[in-house]
């Protein structure tokens, strides 16, 4: 396939709804309304894969959901996009941000992938 190919194939590429959740400190997260079946499994697999530390494999879940779906969190008028970059803040997230995310993942699941059991 020549190089002009595979640029018109990124240009026409469809890109997957997303949803805003705003937290009481003016935080945006922004959420993928999309998630494939081998993500669905996988996350299944991964909340009750632990059985010998049931708090491990939920927190395990909470960060696959959340680099699965995040595509953007702005806090304090920073912003921060990328999975790899999403993924270390929510690492280095104060305890309240963390709530928030919880919050925003669970009302997330709850409207748009009613048949995934939320962290």
């Amino acid at each position: 396939m020549g190089k002009r190919s595979r640029q018109r194939g990124r240009a026409e590429r469809l890109e997957a709804p997303t949803a805003e959740y705003r937290s009481e400190d003016g935080a945006v997260l922004t959420l993928r309304c999309v998630l494939t079946p081998k993500t669905r499994t996988q996350y299944a697999a991964l909340l009750h894969g632990n059985v010998l530390s049931q708090e491990d494999a939920w927190h395990r879940a909470v960060e696959f959901l959340f680099e699965r779906l995040a595509v953007r969190w702005e806090i304090a008028g920073v912003p921060t996009e990328g999975q790899r970059e999403l993924l270390a803040r929510l690492r280095a997230a104060t305890p309240d941000e963390r709530a928030f995310v919880r919050t925003a993942l669970r009302e997330h699941c709850a409207e748009w992938f009613p048949d995934v059991e939320a962290p």
